[in-house]
């Protein structure tokens, strides 16, 4: 509207804090109006004057007779309930709270002046910028006066009431209001023949603008309120890991209204340079903090760790919830040590949810990690069956761990929004980014890759096939075996609001199989490298299959395994072959060798079933074991008379004991209680560098604990003072440098003193 001149003086250029009150004098020529800014406040404003190069000048006083704001009530608890955000610590806060809105929902003032207000004399403006550059032109500023009219969809402020010296005022914002801290003014705008003084309050603290899941215009909205409790308003739940036939749900604080927790959202998107224009689009801004939950390329949140060594940080498996890392973070405005893809999937759950956007954590298992963009799995052996490492790019992750953001999806087909993937763990890069998504969930059940972004690789690890190679009499690479049910099993997360665990790999795909799934995966193929070639198989006659019952196998304990071998052909037949295993990190790379056997020359008559057993005990893995005690078994057979070849790798997992737990289901804020843990130790030697993490009802802690004798029992008393209330859960997990992560989770009612 009004432009600043800037003087040959350099009168703009100093600063001027003398006094409580502070003025800015600001002179411009528009359409023959000379207009004059006295900007002021009370004694927690920062104010500016900039008045002359030789010194700071005495102000002018304002005139007694102008409206002047005294204060400004931004009625914290009444908007903070009505907009979902009372759960915030920065609105919670017993000294200076801050305002926390959601965009495209109106919220009240209350503003105090000197004197009453009246319609007919006073002119009144409200302005709101945001940036370092607050622009017209951008967005960054607007300015709008006060009406009687209710402004939907759009800026805008009316008159509620006026009682004295105060007016309440309801301020409007748009849906598609960009998403940030937002600095309150308000002008008291008095026209005098050709002069026109504008007297300007700035509020001390900024006003913070989220996404609104609640309103139907936002981009963001979900119908379903039951399920916003869940994916916008729960600060505690559970991330899945195992493998798929041992499912373990992970407690996990995502502490999204925590201390810090939102500056650090924001904080992120300054670090990514999300321009102001993209802001109020959740689209690019999901897809930027893909690529800041993790440090591959920017300095963001997390560096990824899958050594096995995490001498100079923390064990991905000690970590109990976002908030220390996030509290870290932005502490030091360095990169926290370490994480692998479940701590990712937190963090940028947590992130999300504190910027309104609808998240989940999502597991898959058996997640195929495609490196050539093929959407094909290729593994490769050697003529006597050992794995052929240095030919093996591709791998499968026992399990892996992204999130699915809900919104709308403008930018693609009709039918195309809802859930979407993005996945902060650094695997491959995307516009030469370690970045991925927003990937549309019902794209890729569809098998519609081309669609932005990164639809090739996400399908590939829920429903490629995977083909393995071995050479043939000539030294060639034939297919072996192609298995078309082995990638995306058992896709989990939290029921809403329920304890529970939630399937969803119908939603990523059809039933396998199914002429549905078959007709999705060609579909994806036409875009990625065509395989066709591959999908001739020859006959063959004897059946594989491998089974173990997990649930009997836990650390401590033997580890067992049948190869069953059926001859559904009519004339004897008879395989060879080996059964190796060893030990594995979750991402499928193999380590130690645990144990090898070999049999040769099993004859099978037709109909006939018979099966091979391998035995490991605690004395062949023990030291050997990785995080998450993954075992992975490969087997390799062949039929002497037919040439049939049989190659499969399949992952298990030793199963930890669980805490055992006797704790109150009720306590009062500040009011504290005591913890009973225990479990017995079931390894045959010593658990050293034992500590107990507790978290949920309170900032992060640990409690360092003595050793733990081989076969001995763990029991430990601790105290818990709750400092939040609400319906939550108390999470405990103990870790050694011998066994981590043996956790449990307890709820709790915490009521206010």
């Amino acid at each position: 509207m009004y432009r600043r001149r800037e003087s040959g003086t350099g009168r703009f250029n100093r600063h001027r804090q003398s006094t409580p009150t502070r003025f800015v004098e600001v002179e411009s020529e528009v359409f023959n109006f000379i207009r004059r800014f006295y900007v002021y406040g009370n004694e927690s404003g920062i104010y500016i004057d900039t008045r002359s190069a030789e010194g700071p000048a005495t102000p002018p006083p304002i005139p007694e007779d102008i409206l002047k704001v005294v204060s400004v009530d931004l009625q914290i608890p009444t908007n903070s309930k009505k907009h979902n955000t009372h759960k915030y610590d920065l609105c919670r806060a017993v000294a200076n709270p801050k305002l926390v809105v959601r965009r495209g929902q109106p919220f009240t003032i209350q503003v105090e002046f000197t004197k009453e207000y009246d319609a007919n004399t006073d002119d009144l403006r409200i302005a709101f910028e945001a940036g370092d550059t607050p622009l017209e032109s951008k967005g960054t500023s607007v300015q709008f006066i006060l009406s009687d009219e209710d402004r939907p969809k759009e800026w805008g402020a009316k008159i509620v009431s006026q009682q004295g010296n105060q007016l309440t005022i309801e301020v409007y914002t748009p849906p598609t209001c960009y998403i940030g801290k937002w600095n309150l003014k308000i002008d008291v705008v008095k026209k005098l023949d050709t002069n026109v003084n504008v007297y300007r309050y700035q509020h001390a603290d900024p006003i913070y603008i989220l996404f609104n899941p609640w309103c139907k215009d936002d981009l963001v909205y979900m119908k379903d309120t039951t399920l916003l409790k869940e994916y916008v308003m729960n600060d505690v739940g559970k991330i899945y890991s195992g493998t798929k036939n041992s499912i373990t749900g992970k407690p996990w604080n995502f502490a999204q209204f925590e201390t810090c927790i939102l500056d650090v959202a924001l904080y992120l998107l300054d670090v990514a340079k999300v321009g102001w224009s993209v802001r109020g689009n959740p689209v690019p801004i999901v897809r930027k903090l893909s690529a800041m939950v993790n440090s591959a390329d920017d300095g963001g949140v997390l560096t990824g760790n899958w050594s096995g060594e995490y001498a100079d940080g923390r064990s991905p498996l000690s970590w109990t919830g976002s908030a220390a890392i996030l509290e870290e973070y932005w502490r030091t405005k360095r990169p926290v040590k370490y994480g692998q893809c479940w701590v990712f999937s937190g963090i940028a759950t947590t992130i999300c949810r504190a910027l309104g956007i609808p998240a989940r954590s999502v597991t898959n298992y058996s997640s195929a990690h495609d490196t050539d963009g093929s959407i094909t799995i290729d593994v490769h052996f050697t003529a006597d069956g050992e794995s052929d490492e240095n030919s093996n790019f591709d791998s499968i992750w026992n399990f892996h761990v992204w999130n699915e953001v809900w919104m709308s999806r403008p930018d693609l087909p009709s039918g195309y929004g809802g859930w979407q993937v993005i996945d902060a763990t650094p695997q491959e890069t995307s516009d030469d980014i370690y970045c991925c998504g927003p990937t549309s969930v019902m794209a890729i059940r569809q098998g519609e890759v081309n669609l932005p972004y990164d639809g090739p690789f996400v399908f590939s690890e829920v429903n490629a096939d995977c083909f393995y190679w071995v050479p043939n009499e000539l030294g060639q690479m034939e297919v072996s075996y192609m298995d078309k049910k082995s990638i995306g099993k058992n896709i989990s997360t939290k029921a809403p609001n329920s304890d529970d665990r939630e399937d969803l790999t119908m939603e990523y795909k059809p039933d396998e199989g199914t002429s549905a799934e078959r007709a999705a995966v060609l579909r994806a193929n036409q875009v990625g490298s065509s395989r066709k070639d591959l999908y001739k198989q020859r006959a063959k006659d004897i059946e594989f299959n491998i089974d173990q019952n997990e649930e009997a196998n836990f650390v401590g304990g033997n580890f067992e395994l049948s190869f069953r071998m059926r001859n559904r052909g009519t004339s004897k037949r008879s395989v060879s072959g080996r059964i190796d295993v060893r030990t594995m990190f979750y991402t499928g790379v193999v380590a130690d060798l645990v144990k090898s056997e070999t049999f040769k020359k099993k004859v099978i008559k037709p109909g006939e079933e018979i099966s091979h057993k391998i035995v490991a005990t605690q004395a062949d893995y023990d030291t050997k074991l990785k995080d998450g005690c993954m075992l992975d078994v490969t087997v390799w057979a062949v039929v002497e008379e037919t040439d049939q070849y049989f190659t499969k790798k399949d992952d298990f997992r030793l199963r930890k004991p669980h805490l055992a737990i006797t704790a109150p289901t009720e306590s009062k804020i500040g009011q504290e209680f005591s913890v009973e843990v225990s479990f017995v130790n079931p390894l045959n030697r010593e658990l050293t560098g034992c500590f107990v993490a507790v978290d949920g009802l309170t900032h992060a802690l640990n409690f360092p604990q003595g050793n733990v004798p081989a076969n001995g029992t763990f029991l430990a008393t601790l105290p818990v003072t709750p400092t939040k209330s609400g319906k939550t859960e108390l999470i405990i997990v103990f870790n050694s440098n011998e066994l981590e992560d043996i956790n449990v989770a307890h709820h709790v009612t915490v009521k206010k003193a």
